[in-house]
């Protein structure tokens, strides 16, 4: 990852109401994957993150591949073909929809964000897409999302679905309860639906605090917290985890396309699958 900030394409446009001066976490997330869709402020916090945590880099190549993975997994072996991707971010190679199309074309995919970027550029890349769509929504309120007139056309309710919270969840405060959020959105779906979930921890008190503080003072607020594996483990709560269980997410069924091997574990990416009963 360079540690310039040369000028970028994006630095000249953002949509009505980006505030450039504001790191984004899926802007972040962007240009560790290597995209084009970040500013120099989302740079320059990307480059002081990953001082402050050198893995970094990697972890975000592999919680992207893992998320692929498990997708491909749950539409090859398990026949789903409805997908919903709390909290998305910006679209890059190999998203969702795509995997799951190429297994079976008549997949259906949601992806919600409440980053503006995140509508303008999925909607470009969607336009041809009537199987897919992107909303602009707050994944906290369950009901305004499943009641969004995109999502009902999109997804039936009555069948399985994959609910995806893809390194995501530890952008959401204690007080707006993550574990609630996972709980209420697979209250809604039928048995036999799917959640992923991977999520930023680590065990170290004094990690966990440096990281977390140095998230929030780069958002302006807009994050939650790293957490431990055992809090991750509560999110799962009844559901029927497919093996191996909850992992570092880059050793979840391994397919040989793991990125490169994250080689600090200051913080690391701990999350898993899990089937709701039928």
């Amino acid at each position: 990852m360079s540690e310039t900030h040369d000028h970028n394409p994006a630095d000249d446009w953002a949509p009505t109401g980006i505030d450039v001066t504001v790191p984004s976490v899926a802007r972040m997330y962007d240009y560790y994957l290597g995209g084009k869709d970040n500013f120099k402020v989302d740079r320059e916090a990307s480059d002081q993150l990953a001082l402050a945590a050198p893995g970094t880099k990697a972890l975000a190549i592999n919680n992207r591949r893992y998320m692929q993975r498990a997708v491909r997994v749950l539409a090859e072996q398990y026949g789903i073909t409805q997908f919903m991707d709390h909290g998305s971010g910006l679209p890059t190679q190999d998203n969702v929809h795509q995997i799951a199309q190429s297994v079976n074309p008549d997949a259906r995919v949601v992806y919600i964000d409440n980053d503006p970027i995140v509508l303008a550029h999925g909607r470009a890349l969607l336009a041809d897409n009537a199987a897919t769509t992107v909303i602009t929504a707050d994944m906290r309120d369950t009901d305004a999302v499943m009641a969004d007139a995109d999502v009902v056309k999109l997804i039936d309710f009555d069948k399985p679905v994959a609910a995806l919270f893809v390194s995501v969840l530890h952008c959401i405060p204690d007080t707006d309860d993550p574990a609630g959020l996972v709980r209420r959105v697979m209250d809604r779906l039928a048995p036999g639906s799917f959640v992923v979930i991977s999520h930023l921890v680590a065990e170290d008190d004094a990690v966990r605090l440096r990281l977390s503080d140095f998230m929030l003072t780069a958002t302006q607020g807009n994050w939650g917290r790293v957490r431990t594996a055992a809090d991750v483990t509560g999110y799962f709560g009844d559901l029927d985890l497919l093996d191996p269980g909850l992992v570092e997410i880059s050793t979840w069924r391994p397919d040989g396309t793991e990125g490169p091997v994250q080689e600090t574990t200051e913080w690391i990416e701990f999350g898993g699958v899990a089937r709701k009963p039928l």
